[in-house]
């Protein structure tokens, strides 16, 4: 799929979310991420990853279950961001899939620095796998 001709505006708000509670909240190596999401009415969630050998949830996961337990099932926009402010960073193979699966119109901002920019879910998987298709 491509990007639509005019993309969607960067949310800095919604980087700064996930920056200061990346700041605020990293615990050595087991919460090392965190993530932003705005809804369609325009509140804030934020989460952090949960680190585990095991394989723990990224960021973006915790975010979804957060946003959730809150009472919200409409993200529009999504950022992850590292600890130690390494910045945005792009969501994992697992997290395109299962945030695509959740939220198949979600924007995601990636990029760093002056190539900070939001993308469809769906631009960060090509010939993706709907998983919603295959449910009777």
């Amino acid at each position: 799929m491509t990007s639509p001709a005019s993309p969607a505006a960067v949310d800095h708000a919604l980087v700064e979310a996930a920056t200061a509670t990346a700041r605020a909240h990293s615990h050595g190596d087991r919460h090392t991420m965190a993530a932003a999401g705005r809804s369609a009415d325009g509140r804030v969630v934020t989460a952090m990853n949960a680190y585990h050998f095991t394989g723990g949830p990224c960021a973006e996961l915790v975010l979804v279950g957060t946003a959730a337990a809150l009472g919200i099932h409409d993200l529009t926009t999504v950022v992850a961001v590292g600890d130690r402010d390494r910045g945005v960073m792009p969501p994992c193979g697992r997290c395109r899939q299962f945030l695509f699966d959740y939220f198949p119109a979600l924007h995601v901002i990636v990029g760093t620095g002056p190539r900070l920019r939001t993308v469809p879910i769906a631009d960060l998987l090509p010939e993706a796998y709907a998983w919603s298709d295959h449910q009777d």
